[in-house]
C-alpha cells in the first residue's frame, strides 16, 4: 500500500491520519497526529479460533515509550519499559470497552490492537488519540469490526463545556469526561467529576457525542477508500433439537427457580443440575460436540426468561422491582488496630474496605511519559476466587481489578481534603468478601465510610448505585432500566451503568453496553435514577457514620511547619547525616521535606514530634546577637579559646578573654573537649560566616 495522508479539523488542530508507511505486516496499522502527539496503531487477527475459547479474546495492549517525551526511565537499575503502569492499563480498559461491543456474538479468534506513543508533546492527550488510531487500524483491517468509533474528551472550565481540554487545561477542570461513539450512537463513558449535576453531566455527553459522531465519519471514508475486505464470520450452528427440547421442558423450572432461589450459588447449582439432565438425556443421540452444547442452551434460556421476566412482567428476579435495591446493611471500626474499617453489604455481595493513613513520604511515585507525579491517595480492589465460591490459580492482580480500584479512587478524589489541610498519604483497599453484582459500588461506598472512620475529614460522604437496562431486541424502543444490578442481570443485560457521588451531585461515572448503540434518552432516564438510588444508599451510610471519627490511636501524627527553603540543606546534613541523627535520637517515623520549604515530622508519639521540630526549629534559627544559648558542646579547644556548637550545625569561638571574668592563662584549665556550657553570641560576622561567644558573666551548668 502507498503511503497516505488524510486529514481533519479536531477543535483547533488538525488530525492528521497516514497509513502504508509503518508496520506494513499488520492486518490494519496507521499513525495519528495531533499536535505533536503520534500513535502508532495496529491490529492483527488470528487465522483461528483456540480450542476451547468460548469468549471474545480482544487485547488492547497501550505502550507508554519514554522517548516519546525525551525522557529515560527514573529508575535506577531498570532503564527499558516493562509492564505498563496502572493509568496505562486503564488507557487499554477504555479502548477495550469502546471497541468490544463491536464484534459479532460468537466471534472467538483472537485479535489483538496495539498502540504505541511515538510522540508525546505534554500538551494533546495521548489517550483519546491512541483510542482514535485503534479504531482506524481495526477498521482497515480483516477483522469484523463493526466500527468505525471514535473517542473524544470533555471538560468543564469556568462553568463551561469544553470539547478536547489539553492537558493544562484539564488541571483545572470540574469534568473529564470521555465518549466513544459509532457514525450514530454513544458505546462507552469514562466520568471523573467535582460534584456536577446530571443535567450538566447529559449535556457534555451529549456534546462529546456529537465530536465522536463527525471523527467516526471521517474514518469510515477513509475505510471506504483503502480498508480490506472484512472476514465474513458465520456463527457455527446448534442443534435445534437440543434448543427446543431446553426450552419445551425447563422453561417452567427456569421461571420458578428466578422466583423462588433468591441465593446465587443455589440458583446456579440448580441450573447446573438441569444442564446434566439434559445431557444424559442426550447422550447417545448427539455427537460430543453437541453435547457440549447443553449447558448453554439452558443458559440462554435463563438469559431469555430473565429478559422476558423485566420486559413482559416487570418482575425481576427474587420479584424486585425495577427500582428496587436489595438490602444494604453498613458496619464500620470494625477492625482493631487499623485506622479505619468498614463493611458494606448489598444483597449477597459484600465489600470490605480498609484506610491507612502514612506520611507524604508515603506517596506513590508515578514515572511516566507525562513526567513524574506523586499519588498522596491511592485504592487498591481485590477479587480473591472466593467471593464468588470458586477455585482459582489466578492470585495476583489483574486489569480488572485495576480498573475496579480506579473508578472508586475516581469517585473519592473530589471529596478528599487538601494536601495543606491533610498531608497525610491515604491508602484504601477493598477486599470483595462475596459479589453478586456491582462489588466496584461496595468499593466505593466502603471506601467513604472507611475515611470517614480513619478521621479523614471528607467534605462529603459519596456513594455509588450500578444502573442497568433490557432492551427487546426486535424492538429496541421496548427497554427498562434496572437499579442495582445481580448476576444473570448483569450478565444477561445489554447496559453497565455505574454512577458515584455526593447529595450534590456526581463523582464518577463508568458505562459499558453489550448492544452496537444506545438511544440517547436512555442516559437522562439513567442518570435520574441513579440519583434517586444514590441518595438511598447514602442514607444508609449516614446514619452509621455521617462525619469523620475521632482519629485511631495507632495512626500517625503528623506536625507540619515551614523553614527558610535555603535552609533545607541543613537540616538534611551531609549525605543526609543530620535528618538520620534527629530521627534516630527523637524517635520519629520520618521528616519529609519540600522543595518549598514545608517540613512534616511523622510520628507515633507527640512528645517524640514536638523534640523533633525544636531540633529542626534551631537548625534553620537564626543566629541572633544578645541571645543566651545554653547546653552548648565544645567541640574543640584551641591554644587561643575553644570552638562552640551553639545551634544545632552551627559552630562559634569562645576566644580565651571571653572564657571568664578573670585572666586565663591555660584554656584546658577551664574548658574541656564535649563539654556543656552556657554562651552568649556577642557578634557575627555575616560576610565570613563566623560567630563570636561569650561565658563571660553567664552561669555555667554543673560539670559531672
Amino acid at each position: 500500500m502507498e503511503p497516505k495522508t488524510y486529514k481533519m479539523m479536531l477543535g483547533d488542530k488538525e488530525l492528521i491520519v497516514e497509513t502504508g508507511r509503518l508496520a506494513k505486516l499488520a492486518s490494519g496499522s496507521c499513525t495519528v497526529r495531533y499536535g505533536d502527539t503520534v500513535i502508532l496503531a495496529t491490529a492483527v487477527m488470528s487465522k483461528r479460533a483456540r480450542d476451547g475459547v468460548n469468549f471474545l479474546p480482544l487485547m488492547v495492549n497501550y505502550q507508554e515509550k519514554m522517548y516519546a517525551s525525551g525522557k529515560i526511565k527514573g529508575s535506577r537499575f531498570i532503564k527499558r519499559e516493562t509492564r505498563p503502569s496502572d493509568d496505562k492499563v486503564l488507557m487499554a480498559r477504555v479502548a477495550d470497552r469502546t471497541y468490544r461491543p463491536l464484534f459479532p456474538k460468537g466471534f472467538h479468534r483472537d485479535i489483538q490492537v496495539m498502540l504505541t506513543t511515538l510522540s508525546y508533546d505534554i500538551e494533546n492527550e495521548h489517550d483519546m488519540v491512541a483510542t482514535i488510531a485503534g479504531s482506524i487500524a481495526l477498521s482497515l483491517s480483516d477483522a469484523p469490526f463493526e466500527g468505525p468509533t471514535a473517542t473524544v474528551r470533555v471538560g468543564l472550565i469556568e462553568g463551561k463545556l469544553m470539547l478536547h481540554p489539553t492537558h493544562q487545561q484539564r488541571e483545572t477542570s470540574d469534568l473529564d469526561l470521555i465518549v466513544s461513539a459509532t457514525t450514530g450512537n454513544v458505546v462507552m463513558i469514562e466520568a471523573g467529576a467535582n460534584e456536577v449535576t446530571e443535567d450538566v453531566m447529559y449535556e457534555a455527553i451529549m456534546m462529546g457525542k456529537k465530536s465522536a459522531n463527525e471523527v467516526a465519519i471521517f474514518i469510515k471514508g477513509i475505510q471506504d477508500e483503502i480498508g480490506k475486505e472484512k472476514f465474513v464470520f458465520e456463527a457455527p450452528e446448534s442443534n435445534q433439537e437440543i434448543i427446543d427440547y431446553v426450552n419445551s421442558n425447563y422453561a417452567d423450572k427456569v421461571m420458578d427457580a428466578l422466583a423462588t432461589k433468591t441465593q446465587k450459588l443455589e440458583r446456579y447449582g440448580y441450573f447446573q443440575e438441569l444442564g446434566a439432565e439434559v445431557k444424559e438425556h442426550f447422550t447417545d443421540k448427539v455427537t460430543e460436540e453437541e453435547l457440549g452444547q447443553v449447558q448453554s442452551a439452558v443458559d440462554k434460556l435463563v438469559k431469555t426468561t430473565v429478559r422476558k421476566n423485566i420486559l413482559e412482567n416487570d418482575k425481576r428476579i427474587g420479584g424486585r422491582k425495577m427500582d428496587e435495591i436489595r438490602p444494604v446493611s453498613v458496619e464500620a471500626g470494625l477492625l482493631p488496630r487499623t485506622h479505619g474499617s468498614a463493611v458494606f453489604n448489598r444483597g449477597e455481595t459484600q465489600g470490605l474496605t480498609i484506610c491507612t493513613l502514612g506520611s507524604p513520604g508515603d506517596a506513590q511515585l508515578i514515572d511516566g511519559i507525562e513526567g513524574e507525579e506523586k499519588k498522596h491517595y491511592f485504592h487498591h480492589y481485590n477479587f480473591p476466587p472466593f467471593s464468588v465460591g470458586e477455585t482459582s490459580g489466578r492470585l495476583f492482580t489483574g486489569n480488572r481489578e485495576i480498573g475496579h480500584g480506579a473508578l472508586a479512587e475516581k469517585a473519592l478524589m473530589p471529596v478528599l481534603p487538601s494536601k495543606e489541610d491533610f498531608p497525610y498519604t491515604i491508602r484504601t483497599v477493598t477486599e470483595i468478601l462475596a459479589s453478586n453484582g456491582s462489588s466496584s459500588m461496595a468499593a466505593t461506598c466502603g471506601s467513604s465510610l472507611a475515611l470517614m472512620d480513619a478521621g479523614v475529614p471528607l467534605k462529603a460522604a459519596v456513594g455509588g448505585i450500578a444502573r442497568g437496562l433490557m432492551t427487546d431486541h426486535d424492538n429496541p424502543s421496548n427497554y427498562k432500566i434496572l437499579t442495582d444490578l445481580q448476576d444473570e442481570e448483569d450478565f444477561g443485560g445489554d447496559m453497565d451503568f455505574k454512577v458515584t457521588g455526593t447529595r450534590k451531585g456526581i463523582t464518577c461515572i463508568q458505562m459499558d453496553i453489550k448492544l452496537k448503540s444506545l438511544n440517547d434518552n436512555i442516559f437522562s432516564e439513567a442518570l435520574a435514577a441513579a440519583k434517586v438510588g444514590r441518595i438511598s444508599i447514602l442514607d444508609s451510610m449516614d446514619a452509621i457514620i455521617s462525619k469523620p471519627a475521632e482519629m485511631s490511636e495507632f495512626a500517625p501524627r503528623l506536625l507540619s511547619m515551614m523553614v527558610n527553603p535555603e535552609k533545607i540543606r541543613f537540616i538534611i546534613g551531609p549525605g543526609g547525616e543530620m535528618i538520620n541523627k534527629i530521627i534516630a535520637e527523637t524517635g520519629v517515623e520520618s521528616i519529609d521535606i519540600e522543595d518549598d520549604g514545608s517540613v512534616v515530622i511523622t510520628s507515633l508519639n507527640g512528645e517524640s514530634a514536638a523534640k523533633a521540630k525544636t531540633w529542626v526549629e534551631q537548625i534553620t534559627a537564626d543566629p541572633e546577637v544578645g541571645k543566651l544559648y545554653e547546653n552548648a558542646k565544645v567541640t574543640k579547644v584551641l591554644e587561643f579559646g575553644a570552638i562552640c556548637e551553639f545551634m544545632p550545625g552551627k559552630e562559634g569561638m569562645i576566644h580565651v578573654s571571653e572564657i571568664a571574668d578573670e585572666f586565663v592563662k591555660d584554656v584546658n584549665s577551664i574548658i574541656s573537649e564535649g563539654q556543656i556550657v552556657n554562651v552568649k553570641l556577642l557578634a557575627v560576622d555575616e560576610r565570613q560566616g563566623r560567630f563570636k561567644l561569650s561565658m563571660k558573666g553567664i552561669p555555667q551548668p554543673k560539670q559531672d
